[in-house]
């Protein structure tokens, strides 16, 4: 009967559109990338949801986001971190494919509820030609993948997702974030560089953030900062004594106490932007490499 019901659908959404004469495919354009508040939206068409069906949605987009584009990045694949407007529409993993100043992204869902994706509109999606929509790849352990275009990083994008159980269209909103992708995926240096602060040698403070593994860990902030001969080092104090070495762009760091939380001294390749560093802990049966992110924060340097 469900299945009856989708095709119905189905036939209402192409009749809708050769009524309006607002066929779409794929948006991409700049007018397009921004999402809008769907859920205040009415509407009368019985294949998208209502407001009174659809959660409040999270604001996702943060001040300060400015839109990126893959003209900003070198061609390559990388691992990007997704925010979703609904907790119904969770992201577990996604992979970013830059080429030619285009990108697309295989979005690997934590649940298997939606059938088709179109990005845009809930009421954009009702209206499209069925042709339009983007249909999901099953994986081998069960998941669903929906493999999208990705207009801008840094910025709001309407996706609509179509339900399985309740066959209707419901209004996501997506970031793809570029604070995610690592340093060298940006053509332009993303980071702050020590000529860039004009610091001379010496030693400072300055506020550090750890991102990454289970977000139990943490290092405390503010660090000491030493530079010298043009060259920055760190010092880092972890929350716990479970760290037996870091890894920063591939060199092992080992801790430089013996007592006490772990500390290590590592380079500092740039601020201001999310530094990528791994560190051994201890804690579990066997030790486990986890990879973090280390944000030093250039405003807040304080002279020693």
């Amino acid at each position: 009967m469900k299945k009856n019901n989708f095709f119905v659908l189905l036939a209402f959404c192409t009749v809708s559109t050769m009524l309006c004469s607002c066929g779409t495919g794929v948006n991409s354009s700049s007018d397009d990338v921004s999402g809008s508040d769907n859920t205040a939206q009415t509407t009368n068409n019985p294949a998208v949801a209502s407001p009174d069906e659809t959660a409040a949605p999270q604001d996702v987009l943060e001040d300060g986001m400015t839109a990126v584009y893959g003209t900003d990045l070198k061609d390559g694949v990388y691992s990007v971190q997704v925010d979703s407007s609904s907790s119904m529409f969770c992201i577990t993993e996604c992979e970013l494919t830059v080429k030619d100043g285009e990108m697309t992204a295989a979005m690997k869902m934590g649940g298997t509820g939606y059938l088709y994706v179109y990005m845009g509109t809930a009421q954009a999606a009702a209206e499209a030609n069925p042709n339009s929509y983007l249909s999901f790849v099953e994986n081998a352990d069960g998941t669903h993948t929906f493999t999208v275009p990705v207009a801008a990083l840094d910025a709001a994008i309407d996706c609509a997702a179509f339900s399985k159980n309740k066959e209707k269209w419901y209004d996501r909103t997506l970031v793809f974030r570029a604070d995610s992708l690592p340093a060298d995926a940006f053509i332009k240096d993303q980071s702050t560089s020590i000529e860039d602060l004009a610091l001379q040698d010496g030693d400072y403070l300055i506020a550090v953030t750890l991102e990454g593994g289970s977000g139990k860990a943490s290092v405390h902030s503010p660090a000491k900062l030493t530079v010298e001969s043009g060259t920055a080092t760190a010092e880092i104090i972890w929350s716990s004594s479970n760290y037996d070495y870091m890894k920063v762009d591939g060199v092992q760091y080992d801790p430089v106490n013996t007592e006490g939380n772990s500390v290590f001294e590592i380079p500092v390749s740039g601020f201001d932007y999310k530094m990528p560093v791994s560190a051994d802990t201890t804690v579990m049966s066997t030790p486990h490499e986890i990879e973090y992110t280390l944000y030093f924060d250039s405003t807040t340097i304080e002279k020693q």
